[in-house]
């Protein structure tokens, strides 16, 4: 599940890259490289409080959404201070276009994993969890 979030990234790059005008080169590649980085590590936090919320009893529909929910001004503080740091590097010719992607990819990117990875495991996990339960229990 943590992987298939990483290309959400790529949304908000090519989006901020067309509106600003910059090319993808060599730089914006590594940008997006630690883009990539930046993702991942908020979908493992994500993925580890549902784990955490899951063995506190809930369902899997309840650990996402609680998960999701107080992990959100975390996860969004994180990103929003990642995106005001490369703004001074954002008007450089060399630099620049490394600091476009990672700020339109991590905005993107952080927005679409708070709402994309809660869902994506309570429909992986939640129907068999579902299932188990109605098959278990007593009719």
């Amino acid at each position: 599940m943590v992987v298939s979030v990483a290309p959400l990234g790529m949304i908000g790059v090519v989006a901020a890259l067309l509106l600003s005008g910059r090319s993808m080169g060599f730089v914006t590649i590594l940008g997006v490289l630690a883009l990539l980085g930046m993702i991942s590590k908020n979908a493992v936090i994500l993925i580890g409080q549902i784990d955490a919320e899951r063995a506190e009893g809930k369902s899997p529909w309840e650990a996402a959404l609680d998960a999701s929910s107080s992990r959100f001004r975390p996860i969004m503080l994180t990103a929003i201070s990642t995106v005001l740091g490369v703004i001074p590097i954002a008007p450089t010719v060399f630099w620049g276009p490394m600091a476009v992607a990672i700020m339109g990819g991590l905005l993107v990117a952080t927005l679409l994993t708070l709402i994309l990875l809660p869902t994506l495991y309570g429909t992986w996990f939640g129907e068999k969890g579902e299932a188990e339960a109605s098959t278990s229990s007593p009719v």
